[in-house]
């Protein structure tokens, strides 16, 4: 594993919990369906990018919110600069499409395969705790449950779920 190691900022962490009806009640109000994008990035040694937030529990695939008049690439395109400091070279490739009713009403999440990328400087500072490539196989321990079935889905071929 290689990763990118800076101090936890573990208020966030704790406080997540609470202010997070708070942000769901505002987009339940000001949106009548939300979209989402995750990438899935696989380096030349096959293993995955993922990143640890600092305001949410475990290791996630990179990504975020499609924001209004942004194509979903776009989006995807810039959470993964923001996040990670991975820019896309050429177009991803769309694996799946995923109904996260379960977690926010009206919500959706698409993921993306990217094989093709150039790695910088992250632009976002204070989301993002650690960054890291590990071997679809062998993940942490904290790997978000989301994330485990995504790879599940994508390198063994598990059934692709339709709720994420």
């Amino acid at each position: 594993m290689t990763a990118y190691r800076r101090p936890m900022t573990t208020w966030r962490t704790r406080i997540e919990p609470f202010t997070r009806p708070l942000f769901f009640a505002w987009s339940r109000m000001s949106r009548g369906m939300t979209l989402g994008v995750r990438g899935l990035a696989v380096d030349a040694e096959s293993r995955v990018l993922l990143v640890k937030h600092t305001y949410l529990h475990g290791w996630w695939l990179p990504g975020g919110g499609v924001e209004r008049g942004q194509t979903c690439e776009d989006a995807l395109a810039r959470e993964l600069r923001e996040e990670a400091g991975l820019i896309i070279e050429g177009r991803p490739t769309l694996v799946s499409v995923h109904a996260n009713e379960r977690f926010f009403r009206g919500d959706h999440v698409l993921v993306y395969r990217i094989d093709r990328f150039s790695m910088t400087d992250r632009t976002s500072h204070g989301e993002i705790a650690e960054v890291g490539w590990f071997d679809p196989a062998d993940l942490p321990d904290d790997t978000h449950r989301a994330t485990r079935a995504r790879l599940a889905e994508i390198f063994n071929g598990a059934d692709r779920a339709t709720s994420w």
